[in-house]
């Protein structure tokens, strides 16, 4: 009795095509070579390439509004006229009294070449038509300052003014933002300052905005250090063609330090003991079987999902990146997919179960209750 317990208990361990014999199935990835750089994050504003406050020069009030709020204007365009009836009867006053100086130069002129004035009288007329002259640059300066143009091509914002109303210097007419460009400013730890350079790529983030990436580089970094926080000034710039961005907006950065060609893997084959990492590389045994085999290697930074290999594995060599679990050094595998970046692994996994139930005879049929 004893005899066939034994025999029984053993049964499962010998028998043929049982679960102990089938080879673990495991998803590989091949470590590739690929754009790499040291990240750094750091909290930045966004400011318009330019902008200004437009504001009134003079005391007047506004006789005419040539925009609207929000809208796209040219550089030189009018934007309000102010009342400027006396300025421009003046001008005309102005006007007259230089052409008669100057008809007045040239009969003196005329009469001294002749020798019948003399040059003093001449010098009198000269004298006059110079002070008309300036009578009417100063008439045509007082009559500019009563209307206002943009100075640049950009956005103006809110109208702060209505017809009618009294300005003074100072009073907000509106704000101009040229914001084709937009400058992003934000500080970083002095110890980064030997890697910052003007032309160094950085991605930035908006939680406003969602996940979009807006790519720009490094435009100037300040040429001093601030004493209490030891970091620096940083500013960089992002084309904003179609005019997502504001300013005043908070933009997470990340600054790519150090761009290199790196060999990367996923971050999940990693394997650690310790302060020690390895990875289960695939290599072909006797009968074209697939060996895993455990190897130390070297690692640098990361970056979410991926980690850069520094030392320990060649370029293109596959390790297995799920099913690290199941694999054993020297103990044939099955690869069920290779994961290439272009796949969730969500559908990778779907793969493996389909397969599974492909070889599987009691499956039932797709369809089939």
């Amino acid at each position: 009795m004893r005899v066939i317990l034994y025999l029984l208990l053993l049964l499962p361990a010998t028998a043929p095509g049982t679960a102990a014999a089938v080879s673990p199935d495991v998803i590989v990835a091949a470590a590739e070579q690929s754009a790499w750089a040291d990240r750094t994050e750091a909290l930045g504003t966004l400011r318009a390439n330019e902008s200004v406050v437009v504001t009134a020069n003079v005391t007047e009030t506004i006789s005419a509004i040539h925009f609207d709020d929000g809208e796209r204007v040219a550089a030189g365009e009018l934007l309000v006229e102010m009342t400027s009836a006396e300025e421009t009867a003046l001008l005309e006053e102005v006007r007259a009294r230089v052409a008669e100086a100057e008809r007045q130069y040239q009969r003196v002129q005329s009469l001294t070449e002749r020798g019948s004035a003399s040059v003093s009288l001449l010098d009198e007329r000269r004298r006059d038509l110079d002070t008309a002259r300036a009578s009417l640059v100063a008439v045509e300066s007082r009559l500019k300052d009563r209307v206002v143009k943009a100075p640049f091509a950009g956005v103006v914002g809110l109208r702060n003014i209505s017809l009618g109303a009294l300005v003074e210097p100072g009073d907000v007419i509106t704000t101009l933002d040229d914001d084709r460009i937009m400058k992003l400013d934000f500080t970083v730890p002095s110890v980064f300052l030997p890697s910052l350079r003007p032309g160094l790529a950085i991605e930035a983030r908006a939680p406003a905005l969602g996940e979009r990436v807006f790519e720009g580089e490094i435009s100037a970094v300040d040429t001093r250090i601030d004493p209490v926080t030891r970091s620096v000034q940083v500013r960089a710039l992002l084309p904003n063609p179609n005019q997502v961005l504001r300013p005043g907006l908070l933009m997470r950065v990340e600054l790519l330090r150090n761009p290199r060609q790196a060999l990367t893997l996923p971050e999940e084959a990693l394997l650690h003991r310790g302060e020690a990492h390895f990875v289960l590389v695939l290599t072909q045994g006797e009968g074209g079987a697939t060996l895993p085999e455990r190897r130390q290697v070297q690692v640098g930074t990361r970056r979410p999902g991926f980690v850069e290999i520094t030392g320990g594995l060649d370029a293109g060599e596959r390790v297995i990146t799920h099913g690290t679990d199941k694999a054993k050094p020297g103990e044939p595998v099955t690869v069920m997919a290779v994961d290439d970046g272009t796949r969730p692994l969500a559908e990778l996994l779907a793969q493996k179960s389909a397969g599974a139930d492909a070889d599987d005879p009691a499956a039932p049929a797709a369809g089939n209750e």
